[in-house]
């Protein structure tokens, strides 16, 4: 069972999400800080108690994942110029052309696109870091095998 120092860790942690800074707050030492803190974070009660506080916070904002996911979801689209323009009132605006016909205004935001694509492409686990595993020229890793222990032959 947690003691009241760990539960003051989580409550610290949920701060910021800063484990370093959450041990120091709850109390442990400056100096081991950083150790604590990670020796906290692999705890399975402070890992269980942890995603209970996360959980209560996410009812009570009602910030949820699908939330999180859903926003950035309508964000990509609008930035994509999904949706017309509209003013504060909720009416579309338009925008006059050179000719002088009336069309609707429609914003491109590239920037918005790609880091919303970015995020959700990173909850996906679409840009995961690969690693090589080949050897020179995209060929077979080869290993020279020595028979001989003492270098002699």
């Amino acid at each position: 069972m947690a003691s009241n120092k760990m539960k003051m860790f989580v409550k610290e942690y949920l701060i910021d999400l800063n484990a370093t800074q959450a041990a120091i707050r709850a109390g442990y030492s400056k100096k081991t800080a950083k150790q604590a803190a990670q020796r906290l974070m692999n705890r399975d009660d402070v890992k269980e108690l942890l995603q209970k506080e996360m959980d209560k916070r996410a009812e009570r904002t009602g910030i949820t994942a699908d939330y999180v996911l859903n926003t950035i979801y309508e964000t990509v689209e609008r930035c994509r110029q999904a949706y017309p323009v509209l003013d504060r009132k909720g009416n579309q605006v338009y925008a006059e052309t050179p000719d002088g016909e009336m069309l609707p205004a429609y914003t491109f935001d590239s920037k918005g696109v790609l880091k919303g694509c970015e995020l959700l492409g990173k909850h996906l686990k679409l840009f995961t870091e690969k690693h090589e595993h080949t050897g020179p020229g995209g060929g077979p890793i080869t290993v020279k095998i020595v028979d001989d222990i003492d270098g002699e032959d």
